[in-house]
């Protein structure tokens, strides 16, 4: 070890100014100090929380585009088949509260980021899911009341933080809520439809990483337990998704029984339908033949 630290401690000690800067932002002085100057792999709880910053910074990025092969795949096939307009709409209302609630705690945003980039990608989705449903007048709606929701959480004159860390405790439960209508979806269809299997895998692993981070950076048991119970849901998604991985859905297989093919036990054969022409002697027809 002593070798590697003689190394690479030329190349950390002399990196350019802003990628010190950046990693003195990231992970802190102290944890800078003891893990880039030091290379000083034994001081576990800098290891641990520079683990921490880095995973939930892939988290943020990665949010940005975890639900555009949703959005691609409701656009193309234009239809919300298997997916849940409730489960968005709870889904969405708690982003909303909890992205409130972080901010106004002042967390680091590398433990809340994805919040944000996420409910963006849900609003969208959600009005696809009504537009695609012949709901589209309520689209309107829904955005309107989106938008009122939004100024008073972010207002500390009109919701005090009091009553937003009992909003936060109801998110916690309606983010957990939010994956049942999918799950009962899901189960009365026979199919996943158009959910899309990129989202819901991305969304179970960035769950189970979200208990790392939280535990890491946030003393917030409400929160914690809120990651702990999506993850639980995101696990049965998940493997619902992979149980129905090639099964069709209803409405297909109901499509599949009505257009029968030409070559199905039920149709009749050629051989039947001459044996049946055959069978019936043909009627005399008039003639036009004059008799003499």
């Amino acid at each position: 070890m002593d070798a590697v630290r003689t190394a690479l401690q030329p190349i950390t000690h002399n990196l350019p100014a802003p990628i010190r800067d950046l990693g003195v932002s990231i992970i802190g002085e102290k944890c800078y100090k003891s893990l880039l100057l030091d290379i000083d792999v034994e001081d576990t709880e800098c290891l641990k929380y520079a683990i921490s910053k880095g995973l939930g910074i892939g988290i943020v990025g990665a949010s940005a585009i975890v639900k555009v092969p949703q959005i691609v795949k409701l656009v193309k096939s234009k239809s919300a088949s298997g997916v849940s307009f409730l489960a968005y709409l709870l889904e969405t209302s708690s982003y909303l509260i909890s992205l409130a609630y972080n901010v106004r705690n002042g967390f680091p945003f590398s433990t809340y980021g994805e919040t944000a980039m996420v409910l963006v990608q849900n609003v969208l989705i959600t009005v696809l899911v009504l537009h695609y449903s012949g709901k589209a007048s309520m689209a309107g709606l829904f955005v309107a009341a989106l938008a009122a929701s939004a100024v008073t959480l972010f207002n500390e004159q009109t919701l005090g933080m009091k009553e937003l860390g009992w909003l936060q405790v109801g998110a916690g439960g309606m983010s957990v809520a939010s994956k049942i209508p999918q799950i009962a979806a899901i189960w009365s269809q026979g199919g996943t439809g158009q959910l899309s299997a990129f989202t819901v895998f991305n969304y179970l692993l960035g769950s189970l990483t979200r208990i790392f981070t939280t535990i890491q950076e946030v003393d917030d048991k409400v929160i914690l337990y809120s990651f702990v119970a999506g993850f639980a849901l995101n696990l049965v998604l998940a493997l619902q998704m992979v149980y129905y991985w090639n099964a069709p859905s209803a409405k297909a297989q109901g499509k599949r029984k009505e257009a029968l093919p030409a070559n199905s036990a039920l149709a009749p054969s050629y051989a039947e339908v001459a044996a049946t022409s055959t069978a019936r002697p043909r009627s005399k027809g008039p003639t036009t033949r004059r008799r003499g």
